[in-house]
């Protein structure tokens, strides 16, 4: 069994006993294989009529059928809700490569997150009219693509049922209904935004995928590693025996949502969780859900980092055993730390000493930080390599010879080193005949969501000109 071990630079001086902390932390090939061979397997169950309800990866079919054609055209407006922000964009196409991107972002409150779903969405309806009034098209009747991303059982492309909340939302009366009808209802109660056209809901794993295929046709897997971690893929209508959308023998395919972020949550991954990541899960807002998310995403990061320093610190291991009080507080050791701190220089501590001072520790040493960066790089390793498992899986399930993965989100933006562990530990699990590339998304969240928006309004323009 061959450990595969972060990279901590040249001159490690990264303790024993730190690494006894960390060693299950640490992915073995043996338990990425099982995970490839997990995770089919329970997309296999989310796509199939009897096996659904029961599945962790639901695997919902988003009803997008059509990738961009390159002829979209006009004016779009687009809403994003991932996370602690909201933003509106409107988007103006006029030729093959111009997206000319005008947005405005909103913050979500605390007490909005958690409050009642009428004040969530009178608060997206009041930021949408204004944004509109903003930019002078108030009275233009423009298609909206609303990227919501929480888990969604699509009845249609403007029609999404939320079957739970994630990140930390809580808002009443909202699971279980159609969210498009929810903003309507917003939209009728401020009586000024009756020109507005939802003309698709879609998560941003979509929207990014849709992003990416417009540049490369190739792309058929939409993931994000962000606040949350999702992914979306190309399905085979006749293997989804829930979809029952267009009737076209044209159309073999259609996107699905995976949703992957709750599996494990029926045991299955207790061979990779830690104790760290029951500590995580059992002071969360949604105990027992959303395992692997819990494992992979930068709400979460860290403060599973966080975790492992309070242990290392209170068995004498870092910093001499000082119990800072920032440290020990939850949620007090940001996932943008762990990108700073893996961003020094091999054997170089600078934002490191810079990170533990804005925390109120001083006096540190270069072991202390070499110790803290070896923690961290354990962490996001873990992360990237149970993400590579997923990517991996998904490509060999669909097993097409030539895949673009376009990826967006701030952890695999920002982090130093994501991207590379993710696409060597891809490489090393996808079927050998299969090439693969990994593509950025730009503006995923808005620029997809307005493609999505403009394929809606360009069939339904087919549709009438057939009748």
């Amino acid at each position: 069994m061959v450990l595969i071990e972060p990279y901590y630079g040249p001159t490690p001086r990264v303790s024993e006993k730190i690494r006894e902390k960390c060693q299950k932390l640490i992915l073995t090939d043996e338990q990425v294989e099982k995970l490839i061979k997990l995770l089919i397997k329970e997309i296999n169950l989310g796509l199939g009529k009897a096996t659904h309800p029961a599945a962790d990866v639901k695997c919902f079919a988003t009803h997008v059928q059509d990738l961009p054609n390159g002829q979209e055209r006009g004016k779009f407006l687009a809403l994003d809700l991932g996370g602690t922000n909201l933003r509106v964009l409107l988007i103006h196409r006029e030729d093959a490569n111009d997206f000319e991107t005008h947005s405005k972002t909103y913050a979500i409150s605390d007490d909005i997150m958690c409050g009642s779903g009428e004040q969530l969405f009178d608060y997206i309806a009041d930021c949408l009219v204004n944004f509109t009034n903003e930019q002078s098209v108030f009275n233009e009747r423009l298609p909206l693509g609303f990227t919501f991303s929480f888990p969604l059982i699509q009845l249609g492309l403007n029609k999404g049922i939320l079957a739970g909340w994630t990140k930390g939302f809580t808002c009443s009366e909202v699971v279980n209904q159609d969210i498009v009808q929810l903003l309507r209802d917003a939209l009728d109660r401020r009586t000024d935004g009756n020109k507005i056209e939802i003309c698709a809901i879609l998560n941003d794993t979509v929207g990014t995928l849709m992003s990416c295929a417009w540049k490369n046709r190739n792309c058929r897997i939409g993931l994000v590693v962000g606040t949350g971690c999702n992914a979306c893929y190309v399905e085979k209508v006749e293997n989804c025996e829930l979809f029952d959308g267009s009737n076209d023998p044209s159309k073999q395919y259609v996107l699905i949502n995976t949703e992957w972020g709750a599996l494990g949550d029926n045991g299955a991954l207790e061979f990779v969780r830690t104790e760290y990541d029951q500590m995580i899960d059992l002071c969360s807002t949604n105990p027992k859900k959303q395992t692997f998310e819990k494992m992979t995403s930068g709400l979460y990061m860290g403060e599973l980092v966080r975790l492992v320093i309070v242990k290392c610190t209170m068995a004498g291991l870092l910093f001499h055993g000082v119990q800072c009080s920032k440290l020990f507080k939850p949620g007090r050791f940001f996932t943008k730390y762990v990108s700073e701190i893996e961003s020094d220089p091999p054997g170089t501590y600078k934002s490191c000493h810079d990170v533990l001072g804005e925390l109120g520790l001083k006096d540190v040493t270069d072991e202390d930080c070499a110790n803290l960066r070896y923690i961290c790089e354990c962490v996001s390793s873990r992360a990237a390599h149970l993400v590579a498992a997923g990517i991996a899986a998904l490509i060999n399930k669909m097993d097409e010879k030539n895949v673009t993965v376009g990826v967006d989100g701030s952890v695999y933006r920002y982090h130093p080193r994501f991207h590379d562990l993710m696409t060597e530990k891809i490489g090393k699990f996808v079927k050998p005949d299969i090439s693969f590339d990994v593509m950025l998304s730009e503006d995923g969240s808005g620029r997809g969501a307005a493609l999505v928006a403009a394929a809606a309004r360009r069939e339904t323009r087919q549709e009438i000109l057939n009748s």
